[in-house]
């Protein structure tokens, strides 16, 4: 059994050094419509594994020349479309990166927290390596955890300061509902002042404003929260595993 290298998602707090067993999964197809996709054979290439060295200025210059912003990730239960910022263009490439390079579609969402959120990225399964490295926080005020945002896992501030992501696993923020005062104590507790649009999205449809300034933040969901729901509906163990495993594929797709 594989042991989860990165941390698990909890209740206002992603816990740090998890190491708790994943199922083992088989591997999916997908089924977004081969015409909407931009990632061809030849931009298919082997996955170059990156370094803590080199990362960061390697996903610099494939942001400069890569500007996709779009994916599909598709599982049993459907197809979701999540939009990627291009203000963290540095989660934004890792993302395009490692989904042109078929990395994602040997991953699962792994760990489902009702009412919180739904992990995926990482598989028993995957052969491909991406390499040891971590990804730059590209924290940005703008972007917070409303129901819906696609953001990074990553150890805890005890063993990672400087609150560097994940180089490969992701969630997507279902939450609960937020009250103003609820957000009031988040503001001061985090040193943000959440915009009336902020405000607004999380009266009206919740999420997790524990997490903001904590987490990067680098998406949203466009289309397919019904397809979330159902998968944060799936029964799940005593350590939020998943009872039948959710393989995901990922890909590319046209603006």
């Amino acid at each position: 059994m594989k042991k989860a290298i990165f941390p698990a998602l909890r209740r206002a707090v992603i816990v740090a050094a998890c190491l708790l067993p994943l199922l083992s999964c088989n591997k999916t197809t997908d089924n977004t419509n081969s015409t909407e996709t931009t990632a061809d054979t030849e931009e298919e290439q082997a996955l170059e594994p990156l370094t803590s060295e080199n990362a960061e200025a390697k996903l610099r210059a494939y942001a400069d020349k890569n500007q996709d912003s779009l994916a599909v990730i598709t599982t049993r239960h459907g197809s979701i479309k999540v939009r990627l910022f291009k203000d963290t263009p540095l989660h934004r490439a890792n993302f395009v990166r490692l989904t042109k390079a078929g990395f994602y579609n040997q991953g699962e969402f792994y760990r489902v927290v009702k009412g919180f959120a739904v992990q995926g990225g990482d598989s028993d399964e995957r052969e491909m390596k991406q390499g040891a490295y971590k990804v730059p926080q590209e924290l940005n005020p703008k972007h917070v955890h409303v129901r819906g945002a696609l953001a990074m896992a990553r150890y805890g501030d005890d063993r990672n300061p400087e609150k560097e992501s994940s180089s490969h696993n992701f969630y997507i923020v279902t939450g609960e509902s937020v009250t103003k005062e609820q957000l009031l104590a988040y503001e001061q507790k985090h040193g943000i002042d959440y915009t009336p649009a902020q405000e607004a999205a999380y009266l009206k449809y919740g999420g997790e404003p524990g997490l903001d300034m904590e987490y990067t933040v680098f998406g949203e969901v466009v289309e397919g929260m019904d397809v979330v729901e159902q998968i944060e509906r799936e029964p799940v163990d005593g350590s939020d595993w998943p009872r039948q495993i959710v393989p995901h594929t990922i890909k590319i797709v046209k603006e």
